[in-house]
């Protein structure tokens, strides 16, 4: 349990901000976890020096580590930018040295990499500096490799020291390379299921009337285009509207017609068949799609639902109310277009309001 505090507080630190600034939190992580890898790197170093008896190494290890934790402590007390160019030139002067002292065959140039994918990560848009400073490790890494070509190193190491530092070489290289595509790719994955999420709420908030949660009239034409397409069962479709609406509105203000609206979509969705296609049309409109059912079924349906809104009662504040529903309802032909049909239930509806309203006309 201890373990799991240190090192949680560990990674707390790791992640602290640096002040005011307003740069990646997660560059500062790579730059801070780099140079830690970068000080064990040092350390693990020193020791194999040690094993050997090579006193210089040994030095040049243990001064590489004390100089990698000043840049650590700098990248608290500094700007990301700052810090990770410090880093970037640091280890670029470390692989220089390296290379001139210990040879080519230790791998230490390779870390050139890690610095050529930890910059395009950077999230600095300067395009033409990135790719000047990929060319510039390119050619640092050929003069290094013709360099040792021609010169010997200055402290010369057997061979099986060479393989240690090719080990540990290639295990820094391969964590500091997966380190950093981690950290940022999970950062790119989170923007990538947040820009899902957002789409989905706005595809959301195009398709839904906000003040009932029922769809509007632009899905709703989407929805019928599809069904009538290709329809594989009876489809029946009903215009409703809320009976003598603007007098409720006027009589009892437009929050108490909005609570009617409400309670009205509510109903639907309650009293409804499974698989019903419920919109606002438009003001107090509706529209409902039975998809698989014919036009006999759906008045039935319709003749519950018309039963369980009158019960509702309304609070008008001094007064009670109740209100009732005019259906236009039609039975899908199979050969009548998405114009025909809506305009046969709006006349259906039209001739319901004409004719004392508060009933199916089908």
């Amino acid at each position: 349990m201890k373990e799991t505090n240190f090192l949680h507080k560990m990674y707390q630190n790791i992640c602290k901000d640096t002040g005011d600034q307003n740069e990646s939190s997660k560059l500062i992580v790579v730059v801070r976890l780099l140079i830690l890898t970068m000080i064990a790197y040092s350390l693990l170093s020193s020791g194999i020096c040690l094993f050997a008896s090579h006193i210089g190494g040994l030095a040049f290890c243990q001064i590489s580590a004390v100089l990698f934790l000043a840049i650590f402590v700098l990248s608290y007390r500094s700007r990301t930018f700052v810090s990770f160019c410090v880093l970037n030139i640091y280890i670029l002067i470390w692989i220089i040295f390296n290379v001139v002292m210990f040879g080519w065959n230790i791998g230490v140039q390779h870390f050139i990499i890690v610095l050529l994918i930890a910059c395009f990560f950077a999230k600095y848009k300067h395009a033409a500096i990135k790719i000047s400073y990929a060319i510039a490790l390119c050619i640092l890494r050929i003069f290094l490799f013709f360099y040792c070509q021609n010169n010997s190193p200055q402290i010369a190491l057997s061979a099986e020291v060479n393989n240690l530092f090719q080990i540990i070489n290639t295990l820094a290289i391969f964590w500091s390379i997966s380190l950093i595509a981690y950290i940022f790719s999970t950062d790119t994955q989170t923007l990538e299921s947040k820009l899902v999420e957002y789409n989905e709420q706005l595809k959301k908030q195009a398709s839904i009337d906000p003040l009932t949660g029922l769809y509007n009239r632009r899905r709703t034409l989407e929805y019928l285009e599809k069904l009538l397409k290709a329809p594989q069962h009876q489809i029946s479709i009903c215009l409703c509207d809320i009976d003598f609406f603007k007098r409720v509105n006027d009589t009892y203000g437009h929050d108490v017609g909005d609570i009617v609206l409400k309670k009205i979509a509510e109903t639907f969705r309650k009293e409804l068949p499974a698989g019903t296609f419920v919109s606002r049309w438009g003001g107090e409109e509706f529209l409902l799609i039975f998809p698989i059912s014919n036009g006999d079924e759906a008045q039935v349906f319709l003749g519950t639902l018309q039963r369980k809104i009158k019960e509702i009662v309304f609070d008008g504040g001094s007064e009670t109310f109740s209100i009732s529903l005019t259906f236009g309802l039609v039975e899908h032909d199979f050969h009548s277009d998405l114009t025909t049909i809506l305009k046969e239930a709006d006349e259906k509806l039209y001739y319901g309001k004409e004719h004392g309203r508060d009933q199916i006309v089908f």
